[in-house]
């Protein structure tokens, strides 16, 4: 664990990500709908071999911008997790339909990495809340556990919507049941919070998607068929806003936000 040093006139550290309050837990489902549908526009628009490093490149830049920056900001914070949702989508549909790996199997070794992403990141820090981001370092391994979560959830939609045969819609209420279970064993026993957050975190990527896929999808594949370029444009007019709103909000002055649920505030020293 890091010490960190404060000098006897200086404010302590302050948070680099959000809290995980309502509004939060909405964006979030947002986001990862908005990547869904906007990455599978992208690599069906324009040839994905352009479209791919492409995303790459402008997830680096506001991942850079976002870890310079030493409190929380809600434009540059969201910006950077609906660009994870974009780039993630892309790495694992490409495991699947450019390298034929199976959902099973890309869903199994994106478990064992996120896995992997905890365990390193206890050992170094001894602390996995969100309560606790406040120096760069935590700030990496938060990163790296969201893109981690953002691949599993995007293998796992999957899954369960073509291997299993749910379809998106069976899908999006699968797994919206899988992430209340954890608010509802935080609620009634106020214990585990980190845990019943993060296991949250990851079920937001599939919720979200599974149902943004629904609304996009031909009628031949079980969905609207709306369109991945109409479904993406309406979200992201939802996201400007709604972050419009909260850049606004978290100015001096404004109101404190949302009340804090899931929020980890266990063991965060």
């Amino acid at each position: 664990m890091t010490t960190l040093r404060s000098g006897a006139a200086g404010p302590p550290p302050r948070n680099r990500v959000p809290e995980p309050g309502a509004a939060f837990w909405g964006l979030k489902i947002l986001t990862t709908g908005m990547g869904e549908t906007t990455s599978d526009f992208l690599v069906k628009t324009f040839a994905p071999e352009l479209v791919v490093p492409a995303a790459l490149l402008v997830l680096s830049v506001v991942l850079a911008i976002q870890l310079r920056t030493r409190a929380y900001r809600p434009a540059r914070y969201w910006t950077t997790a609906l660009m994870v949702s974009v780039f993630g989508t892309m790495a694992a549909d490409v495991l699947h339909v450019g390298l034929g790996v199976p959902y099973a199997v890309s869903t199994a070794g994106f478990a064992l990495v996120l896995a992997t992403v905890f365990v390193v990141w206890w050992r170094v820090e001894r602390s996995l809340s969100v309560h606790a981001i406040t120096t760069q370092r935590r700030e990496r391994f938060y990163w790296a556990t969201v893109m981690a979560t953002f691949a599993l959830g995007t293998a796992a939609g999957d899954f369960t919507a073509a291997t299993v045969g749910l379809g998106y819609l069976g899908s999006g209420f699968l797994f919206l049941v899988v992430f209340a279970i954890p608010g509802l064993v935080f609620v009634v026993t106020g214990r585990a919070a980190i845990a019943t957050f993060w296991a949250a975190y990851v079920m937001t990527r599939p919720l979200g998607a599974s149902f943004a896929d629904w609304f996009a999808v031909p009628a031949a594949r079980g969905g609207l068929d709306l369109g991945t370029g109409p479904v993406s444009g309406s979200l992201l007019l939802v996201f400007v806003v709604v972050v419009s709103v909260m850049t606004v909000r978290s100015r001096p002055g404004r109101g404190r936000g949302a009340p804090v649920l899931l929020t980890g505030r266990e063991g965060t020293a």
